[in-house]
Order: C-alpha cells, then structure tokens, then sequence
C-alpha cells in the first residue's frame, strides 16, 4: 500500500525559508518523478516544481530562484526548500509520484496526502 507523508510546513514572515519533505513507501521510488503541488483557498491545486527519476527539474514561474526541489532515493524522501517566502506563497501544499509529464496535469500514481500548511504573514 502506497502512503505518502508531507511535513515540515509552518508559519513565517515574509522573506523567510522553510523546508518541506515528502517521504513515500509502498513503491520504488528511484523510478518515479516527484512533484511538489500547492493549494490556496478554493483555487485548484497547481505543480510548483518537479523532480524527474534522473534529477531534471522544472519550476513554475511563480517560484522559479526562490524554491529548490531535490530528492534522496535512499531515504524514498523528496524535499522542497523554500526560501524568499511571499505572503501569496500561503498554501496547503502536497506531494505526488507519478510520470514526469503527467505530473504536470496534476496526473499521479500516488495517493494524495493531506498536505502540509505553510503561511506566510508578518
């Protein structure tokens, strides 16, 4: 059975970092991509940034040079390091497995988590 476990978000004032990990079992991790996706309000859920098996990596616009996605396959972990946090980065965010290309339809072989909160206020 496949779970999958965000932490690390929290609460922190503009320009500050947190790091956000993802940690999966119940599937051999070194053969999917991971992508880290985001929810605000009653928006729809978007990808961020993404991880392919072989450690290509594609951001959206949004949170291109700020955040930084990475992945260590002996810990079956991928990690999202966030820094320069804006107010409009508040957000439940989610990880996910899957193909690298569908990721980016929000396409995932995994079971959604339930996330972890990060809000960014002064």
């Amino acid at each position: 059975q496949v779970q999958l476990v965000e932490s690390g978000g929290g609460s922190v004032q503009p320009g500050g970092s947190l790091r956000l990990s993802c940690a999966i079992s119940g599937i051999f991790f070194r053969v999917y991509a991971m992508g880290w996706y985001r929810q605000a309000g009653g928006n729809q859920r978007e990808l961020i940034a993404r991880i392919s098996n072989d450690g290509t990596t594609d951001y959206a616009d949004s949170v291109k040079d700020r955040f930084t996605i990475s992945r260590d396959n002996a810990k079956n972990t991928a990690y999202l390091q966030m820094e320069g946090l804006k107010p409009e980065d508040t957000a439940v965010y989610y990880c996910g497995a899957g193909n690298y290309a569908s990721l980016a339809r929000g396409v995932v072989a995994s079971p959604w988590g339930q996330g972890t909160q990060v809000i960014v206020s002064s």
